[in-house]
């Protein structure tokens, strides 16, 4: 077996009941598990559920409470000369330079992505990153700390949307690389003006309101810059909730490219590894470029998805 050969195991959508170090015993035990399986050209993924019942001790059975982003925990194990390493999956992507924005936009959310877009302009200034985004919006500026780190850094942002790019998320999609902005065929853009509430003495109500209008004309004229549309035309669609399918905003100048599907063909600098995922329904063979590829086949297929790695 080559010494670059990758092992992926995904882990069920599950809430875990207990403590959090409970949690972290029993990840740790799936992954000590891992270790038993023999050194063969498959690895069949299975729920986290039926490992640790047999692997770690657990009191209390699993309680489903629903799929969350917090409950999907997929963990890649890479197996080279010098053994095995395990990742989470956001970790993994990060290795090729790859950003997911899920959700809602905190500061929590922002001083994550700052360090990940900070961390990638030390490891090389010239190599673009893509930035993947589902997101509802959330906190102004908290997203302008994201845009600004984005146009302060060197190498270029790639932004992909899926699922949808409203409020500060289209902003974030519009500050991509000229040309490099798409959106996936069923994803959904959406701008509007800024809202917010505060409480107070009456002068303090009005400093508010005045920092609110400036911060409306900021956004407007970012809009403006990225889109190419003129400053009357922005100022009239933010005015209320604007909604755009992937085509009207390629029109409107937000994305660049409407992306149906990307090739999954090798490529000079392949790795070289020929991927068969067998789902419930169908199989897929497909040549694979990049460890990433590996993944979104986990990710995308069903949970009992059975990779194979290496040449078939």
């Amino acid at each position: 077996m080559a010494a670059d050969q990758l092992k992926l195991a995904t882990l069920s959508p599950l809430s875990l009941s207990g403590s959090t170090s409970r949690s972290l015993h029993n990840a740790s035990s799936f992954l000590l598990s891992l270790r038993q399986f023999p050194q063969t050209a498959m690895l069949r993924t299975r729920s986290l559920s039926s490992l640790t019942r047999r692997v770690g001790s657990q009191p209390k059975p699993f309680a489903w409470r629903g799929v969350s982003a917090s409950n999907l925990i997929p963990m890649v194990v890479e197996q080279s000369a010098r053994g095995e390493r395990a990742y989470d999956i956001f970790s993994r992507l990060l290795k090729e330079r790859i950003i997911c924005i899920n959700g809602p936009i905190s500061d929590d959310t922002a001083h994550v992505v700052v360090a990940q877009l900070l961390f990638l302009e030390s490891e090389n200034p010239n190599k673009p990153v893509n930035m993947y985004i589902n997101s509802p919006g959330g906190a102004v500026t908290a997203g302008l700390a994201i845009y600004d780190t984005m146009q302060y850094i060197r190498p270029p942002i790639h932004t992909i949307c899926l699922g949808q790019a409203a409020s500060m998320g289209s902003l974030l999609l519009a500050a991509g690389a000229k040309g490099e902005r798409r959106a996936l065929p069923n994803s959904t853009i959406m701008i509007h003006q800024p809202s917010g509430g505060y409480s107070g003495q009456a002068k303090d109500l009005t400093i508010h309101t005045k920092q609110i209008v400036r911060v409306w004309d900021s956004l407007n004229a970012l809009y403006a810059k990225h889109t190419g549309q003129p400053l009357d035309i922005i100022q009239k669609n933010m005015d209320r909730d604007y909604f755009m399918t992937p085509e009207e905003a390629k029109e409107f100048g937000i994305i660049d490219e409407v992306m149906d599907q990307r090739s999954l063909s090798l490529v000079g600098d392949a790795p070289g590894f020929e991927v068969k995922g067998k789902g419930l329904d169908s199989d897929i063979l497909v040549g694979c470029h990049s460890y990433w590829d590996i993944a979104t086949l986990s990710l995308l297929g069903s949970q009992f998805l059975t990779i194979y790695y290496g040449k078939i």
